[in-house]
């Protein structure tokens, strides 16, 4: 499965597609932090721009989903003895690329993004919530990939609109039934991040695995 995984790597960056995924990221980035975050601001900076990094990593999974043709599919399934490994080889590669994203926004925002380093406390409650959106990220890239989603347009505009349904539904009282993005701002803005990130991780980890567990079942549907 290691192997398939690193294969599907090696295919992403030889495609050229890692290029038109990492763009936006660095668009993103350049914006986001073109001017230092106050001081007092470091973490709602942080905070802000793991959540905007949501549909931008759910794009590069995928991207990295879809650059395997249909037939290689199965061919790959049989190189690595069952559906099961070649789903989760597809996963765990979309994982590595949106984590490897998220970690350079975390690099880039400290050096770049803010005025003065946050606390040890603040600093581990970003680095987490970028590990987060790396995951619902992966999800939400899943599972408007080809496989799940033929039709190209469709699929574009399904992780869009489920970048803003999660955002939307987050804002409102019933921010448990998905990602609680929204939470995740609010919590910085109020200088709570550290003490209500157990919290907040809890539907943050939820939502991203049923969404992953849902995929992994499509998939077995449709091969």
């Amino acid at each position: 499965m290691i192997a398939l995984t690193l294969f599907r790597l090696a295919a992403f960056a030889r495609s050229h597609r890692v290029v038109r995924a990492l763009l936006p990221v660095l668009v993103l980035l350049a914006l986001a932090y073109g001017v230092r975050a106050p001081l007092g601001q470091e973490v709602t900076a942080l905070t802000d721009t793991a959540v905007l990094l949501v549909p931008l990593l759910a794009w590069s999974a995928r991207s990295l989903l879809d650059t395997e043709p249909d037939q290689q599919r199965a061919i790959s399934a049989t190189a690595v003895g069952s559906p099961s490994r070649e789903v989760a080889a597809g996963l765990l590669a979309a994982l590595v690329v949106t984590s490897a994203f998220a970690a350079l926004a975390v690099v880039w925002g400290l050096l770049l993004g803010v005025s003065e380093l946050p606390s040890r406390g603040e600093l581990a409650a970003a680095i987490a919530l970028h590990a987060l959106s790396a995951l619902a990220g992966t999800a939400l890239g899943a599972l408007t990939s080809r496989p799940i989603l033929p039709s190209p347009a469709l699929s574009i505009m399904m992780l869009v609109l489920g970048f803003m349904a999660m955002l939307l539904v987050s804002l409102s009282p019933a921010a448990w039934l998905t990602v609680p993005l929204g939470g995740w701002m609010r919590a910085a803005a109020d200088g709570l991040l550290t003490e209500g990130l157990p919290w907040l991780a809890v539907p943050s980890l939820l939502w991203p695995l049923l969404g992953l567990a849902a995929y992994t079942r499509l998939r077995r549907a449709r091969p």
